[in-house]
């Protein structure tokens, strides 16, 4: 198999039959009309941005292009489009689509991780009006939910901060095995550090982080659970060993001096959960993460915790904290702060201070914000069901509309300015000022002389008469580029690093107050003069002009 198909492969699933039923009766139409040689551009964009904010991300290109790459009808598939189809459809339609290839398709599109604006194309498709038709929902597929979780990872990542790591905890409230798959994929492409899912770690080379569950702290009821008491201790190099001791009398030692240290009743502490510690431990003891909520953070979690937290430290290990899956997360986090620190300073453990701080608890980006004015102590969110099934909103509402048949303009009219079209080809252009920040896109009519660095250029809004301004860029830099032409794919896809990265210096050339979470201040995207009077123009010939008697 040569690199380029290896490179080229996807999920099964996305096949030409991953489609509505009506773009293949319309496929059938457009055949029998006579429209075979017809050819279209269609538009693909948002009409709003998504949780209330003034800013969207864009991804799911790559999957895109891989699907034109894989795109056939295979013998299967025209034996069941047979069967659910009319038996009056004939037969040559059906032969018709098994011949039926991409390679005329030329796809225009906006870089993947690149911040986007409503009603700016995201992709421009050209070609035969047949074959770019029956593209439609696959590719609103592939993008809608890809650009959703992107998203909303890259607000909680704003939301959090760069210090702070954000790991997702999706999959076992995601919308299904793919749901969970695209979940973990795009929330890492938005500005996420890991995942808990396996899968999505070794399919997308993501980073995959877990500790334990409560039922593994559950399933310990005394320290006589226990069935291995001894621990290796290496040397400073951790290779050659030392010696084997008693790990569990360590730990018990340990408690009761640190109950007398911080204040702690020892008679109130579970020993089933230190059981259950000191067996994680044992099991990892240079990855040790304990979840301490199971019986009582304060009074329980946290001294046990501690306990083989600083035995570990006495057979050389390090251990990496803790995690806190309920509860006042704020007061937890400081208390838990206030006792590693104390331990630090009393025992000489200088790195204990740093232990890490995990918590989850269905934490939503709003909840980030009111834990960043309690002044938390938390190094570490995981967070699930409100990344990947965007609760705050469940969709984002691409469409793709056609703009332009045989060369002709076409606009879809509507009582509600939200739905007209920007009719035609078009060309896009992202506008900067002298700080290095984006002031505006501009749209412009195709073949139009491109907006130049350091000249004014008028741009107007795309509706409304009065909303003008002239722009003067200190930097302009083209939007869409060439990502396939001629059967193959035109552009180097870049690696999920690449694309992370991407997206956050493209949200770093966005003003602040477009990306703050309460009233961010709109984006403006604006027409050229030309494409203003080209756009209202096509309105006035067809709207159609009513009569009063």
């Amino acid at each position: 198999m040569e690199a380029t198909e290896v490179k080229m492969r996807q999920n099964e699933i996305i096949q030409p039959l991953l489609t509505d039923l009506y773009q293949l009766t319309m496929a059938y139409a457009y055949w029998k009309s006579g429209k075979v040689d017809d050819t279209a551009v269609f538009d693909l964009f948002f009409r709003k941005n998504p949780f209330s904010g003034e800013f969207t991300i864009f991804a799911g290109l790559e999957q895109c292009i891989k699907f034109l790459f894989n795109f056939r009808y295979s013998d299967s598939d025209i034996t069941y489009l047979k069967q659910i189809l009319p038996p009056y459809v004939e037969e040559e339609f059906f032969r018709y689509l098994k011949n039926l290839t991409v390679e005329d398709v030329t796809l225009f599109a906006i870089p993947e991780g690149s911040v986007v604006f409503p009603r700016v194309p995201l992709l421009r498709v050209e070609g035969p009006l047949i074959v770019v038709q029956l593209l439609e929902t696959t590719f609103l597929n592939l993008i809608n939910y890809s650009s959703l979780i992107a998203t909303n990872a890259a607000r909680f990542r704003m939301a959090a901060g760069k210090r702070i790591k954000l790991l997702e905890f999706g999959l076992r409230r995601a919308q299904g095995p793919d749901g969970g798959l695209s979940a973990s994929k795009y929330a890492y492409l938005g500005g996420f550090d890991g995942t808990s899912n396996v899968l999505a770690g070794k399919l997308f080379h993501i980073p995959v982080k877990g500790t334990h569950a409560h039922a593994y702290i559950s399933s310990f009821s005394t320290l006589a659970d226990l069935k291995t008491r001894d621990l290796a201790v290496y040397d400073e190099n951790g290779s050659d060993l030392i010696e084997s001791r008693d790990f569990v009398e360590t730990c018990i030692k340990r408690r009761d001096q640190l109950a007398t240290l911080l204040g702690i009743l020892l008679q109130e502490a579970n020993d089933g959960e230190l059981a259950a510690f000191i067996s994680y431990a044992m099991a990892f003891p240079d990855g040790f993460t304990a979840l301490v909520d199971t019986y009582e953070v304060l009074r329980s979690g946290l001294l046990n915790f501690c306990a083989v937290a600083v035995a570990l430290s006495d057979f050389g290990y390090r251990p990496i904290g803790i995690r806190l899956d309920s509860g006042d997360l704020a007061y937890l986090s400081n208390r838990a702060r206030d006792a590693f620190r104390k331990i630090a300073e009393e025992l000489t453990i200088p790195w204990f201070a740093q232990l890490s701080i995990v918590a989850s608890n269905d934490i939503n980006e709003e909840t980030i914000l009111s834990l960043n004015d309690q002044h938390h102590q938390i190094d570490c969110f995981g967070i699930g069901t409100h990344l990947v099934t965007c609760q705050k909103q469940p969709a984002l509402g691409c469409v793709y509309k056609l703009v332009e048949i045989n060369k002709q303009p076409k606009i879809k009219l509507s009582e509600d300015l939200e739905k007209v079209t920007i009719p035609g080809r078009k060309d896009i252009y992202r506008l900067y000022g002298s700080d290095g920040h984006a002031l505006i896109d501009l749209m412009q009519k195709h073949g139009e002389p491109p907006p130049l660095a350091g000249n004014r250029v008028l741009c107007r809004h795309p509706f409304l008469e009065s909303k003008r301004a002239y722009v003067n860029p200190a930097r302009v830099e083209p939007l869409l580029h060439i990502y396939w032409q001629n059967g193959r794919c035109c552009q180097p896809l870049p690696s999920m690093e690449q694309l992370r990265h991407r997206v956050q210096h493209q949200l770093g050339t966005i003003r602040q107050d477009h990306k703050r979470n309460l009233n961010p201040t709109p984006y403006k995207v604006s027409v050229s003069d030309s494409l203003y009077s080209y756009l209202h123009k096509l309105w006035l010939q067809n709207a159609p002009i009513g009569e009063l008697s």
